[in-house]
Order: C-alpha cells, then structure tokens, then sequence
C-alpha cells in the first residue's frame, strides 16, 4: 500500500441567503470566516473551525457554474427547498451542550440528540440554505 499525504481541505455547501449563512455558521457555529468574496447574492464565504485552519467549508451560490442548465437549476433551487441537495457531518465532544446553543440560536432542529442503532450519538439541524447539519459526538 502507497500513503499518499492528501487531506480534506474544503468541503462545499450551498447557500440561498449568504448574510443568513455567514450568521449561522459564525455566530451559532463560532466558525471563524477566512474569506468572504463577491457580492450581493453572488458570495463565497469560506468558514471553518478556529483550531482547525487547514479544514474549510466553502459556502456558494448554487449553480453559479456557467455549465448549469435552467432545469438543473430548477432541480438545485427545488432540492434546497426540501432539504436534500447538501448536508455534512460534523463532530463534537459535547453534543448536549452544542445542541443547547444551536437551539438557543433559532436553528431548525430537525433531530434532538438520539443515540442510534448503528452506534453514535448524534442530533441534527437545517442551515438557513435548508442543508442537513448532523453533528456527532466524539467518544
């Protein structure tokens, strides 16, 4: 076996409303913001945890591609709507007391800490763009 030194360095989430995204992931998150370009509706805003800066989350208008279709965007625009288009999975060693300060926050609870079959304990929100935010705790 070959290791290759590869490492996740940003993941992308889209957004609908990036001034509503910045707030969620900032201020509910405590994400740090390390770089916030274009304007309007057009922004990408890439946010990540203070502890971790070489581990990003890329926040981006929705098929901003010029390759994107006017049905693919529909199929995008509708997706974001039901909740299905993107979602991540986060981690923390305090899932009680994160949840409680999510939920202070307004955030859409879509799932109160569980402890599931498969073997973790995990709860689950929706960002202002409707993705899935699952948090797991670290044990």
């Amino acid at each position: 076996m070959i290791f290759m030194d590869v490492t996740i360095h940003t993941s992308f989430l889209p957004h609908v409303d990036p001034d509503a995204s910045l707030t969620f992931y900032r201020d509910a998150l405590g994400f740090e913001v390390r770089s916030d370009v274009g304007q309007g509706k057009m922004r990408w805003i890439t946010v990540g945890p203070v502890d971790q800066p070489g581990t990003s989350i890329l926040l981006a208008p929705p098929a901003a591609d010029p390759g994107v279709t006017e049905d693919e965007r529909r199929t995008i625009a509708e997706m974001m709507a039901k909740g299905t288009y993107g979602w991540i999975l986060l981690a923390t060693r305090d899932l009680d007391g994160t949840f409680e300060k999510l939920q202070a926050g307004d955030a859409e609870v879509v799932q109160e800490p569980t402890e599931q079959p498969y073997g973790v304990r995990d709860c689950a929100f929706r960002d202002p763009a409707g993705n899935l935010i699952r948090i797991q705790e670290l044990r």
